[in-house]
């Protein structure tokens, strides 16, 4: 039902975008047959709307969303092969093909590492131990309110707004416990400062990510859209605070023991990020060059814990023993070695494998020439500006992963305030609706019950004015940025 509500909506503004056209250009970037108005352009988009309609009744149809895309990207590209095949121009399909496919690939790797290192700070109760700080201190509802959403905002942009949104999310539910209403808006506002926060960096969502990779904009221009996104989380949660209660919730104390090497772990994916950040802006290489080294950081650090792990254990043991220590003895006896490829295999294959279908489904739909008209109506027709705000509009109805992979393959040629616009937009457009972001997705499933779809849309009022404040800060402090041309 929370799905369904919104599913007309969308479908109307992509039907209208695709055929509403009143000139269409011919090929586009690749030179492609354009095929916008053919039998397989029609089944081809058919195919990909249906797909995503059974993405967005996930919850329902407990179907992972990665299975509908993968499909629909196989089918589209074996109608795309054969109607080449027949014009005699499979050179052409087969470059659009390894181009979308390197695309994809750059972004894979990108996230791998960085899943990566966040699973094993997971492992070595780093965030276990965040968690519990916080629990033990006996805070109020309103203050939690505030200490949750504030370091969603500060952790996004480094350890990504899904993984900090559900760690935030654990806080909550521990604190609050079944106080709906404390829940529901603790949780609303977690998902906006995540979004928010992972505007400004290009590790704090994917479409940062890809914008940063595309060469849109650099490591530091992100940096213009801070305080931008400072303003896109602080007006809502101002507003909510007055309607979060200043009761005390009953404290719990856990003591949560770092493993060893936890700290050590930060410090080598801080080491990673600036590496990538040195691939792209010294050598112009891909960042995932940089990070791929940084794994590399990761393997030998694992294999140093490996190593030393039975003198580390026979220290401890000996301590424990000559305390009389029980429960640090049963510790001891249940450390497992750190290794690297477990945390590999336990990254969010789903969500990676979706980005697959995506990315190919939508270069599908780009070389039929459908990507060209869109961007002839929007970024032609239209002021850049208002496209990137309805881009971001948008994105909290579709995904914003696929909104954003479909702008970048229209190549709009555009200044950078526009694409910081439309970085912007996309980021923080996805918290007008708790379907608009992974992260609202994921707390709806890790809050059940508490926060909710309506419990979402009763504050998309508050939401909006962020929306609108941050991109009116945006256009007045970095002005000069949009008579910038790359």
């Amino acid at each position: 039902m929370k799905r369904m509500r919104c599913l007309p909506h969308w479908l109307f503004v992509l039907f209208t975008l695709l055929f509403s056209a009143s000139s269409m250009a011919s090929g586009g970037a690749n030179h492609g047959l354009n095929l916008t108005h053919s039998y397989f352009g029609y089944a081809a988009v058919t195919i990909f709307v249906f797909a995503y309609v059974l993405v967005t009744l996930e919850e329902y149809l407990k179907l992972r969303k990665s299975k509908p895309v993968l499909l629909a990207a196989g089918v589209i590209w074996a109608m795309i092969g054969y109607v080449y095949q027949q014009q005699g121009a499979t050179e052409i399909a087969r470059e659009a093909l390894e181009y979308n496919l390197l695309e994809y690939a750059e972004l894979l790797l990108f996230l791998l590492v960085a899943m990566t290192y966040i699973s094993a700070m997971e492992e070595r109760r780093l965030f276990d131990a965040l968690k519990a700080w916080m629990v033990s201190k006996g805070f109020n509802y309103r203050t939690l309110f505030w200490i949750t959403g504030l370091l969603a905002f500060f952790i996004s942009p480094i350890a990504d707004n899904l993984t900090t949104a559900l760690l935030m999310c654990a806080v909550v539910l521990k604190v609050g416990g079944n106080h709906r209403q404390f829940v529901n808006i603790a949780c609303i506002n977690i998902v906006v400062a995540a979004n928010a926060g992972g505007a400004f960096s290009p590790f704090g969502d994917i479409t940062t990510l890809m914008v940063w990779q595309a060469g849109h904009v650099s490591f530091s221009q992100f940096l213009n859209l801070f305080l931008p996104s400072i303003v896109n989380y602080m007006v809502p949660a101002l507003i909510m605070s007055f309607f979060v209660p200043k009761e005390t919730p009953d404290t719990v104390n856990e003591h949560v023991e770092l493993k060893r090497g936890a700290r050590r772990i930060i410090l080598l994916f801080v080491l990673t990020i600036a590496t990538a950040v040195s691939f792209h802006s010294l050598f112009h290489f891909p960042p995932v060059m940089g990070m791929m080294m940084g794994l590399a950081y990761l393997q030998f650090f694992g294999y140093f814990l490996r190593k030393t792990l039975a003198g580390s254990l026979a220290k401890k043991t000996a301590k424990a023993i000559a305390n009389n220590d029980e429960a640090a003895l049963k510790r001891i006896g249940s450390v497992v070695p750190f290794d690297v490829f477990r945390r590999i295999s336990q990254a969010e294959w789903d969500t990676l494998l979706f980005f697959y279908g995506v990315v190919m489904c939508v270069g599908g739909l780009s070389l039929l020439g459908y990507l060209t008209m869109i961007s002839e109506v929007i970024y032609t027709q239209w002021d850049p500006m208002w496209a990137n705000i309805t881009v971001g509009v948008l994105s909290s109805i579709i995904d914003n992963i696929p909104v954003m992979f479909a702008v970048l393959s229209m190549e709009p040629y555009m200044s950078l305030g526009n694409w910081l616009l439309v970085t912007l937009a996309a980021g923080v457009g996805g918290s007008l609706l708790s379907i608009g972001s992974a992260a609202g997705v994921a707390l709806m499933g890790a809050a059940h019950g508490q926060y909710t779809f309506f419990g979402h849309l009763k504050w998309a009022p508050v939401i909006i004015l962020g929306y609108a404040a941050s991109i009116t800060l945006h256009l007045m402090l970095n002005h000069s940025l949009f008579n910038i041309f790359l």
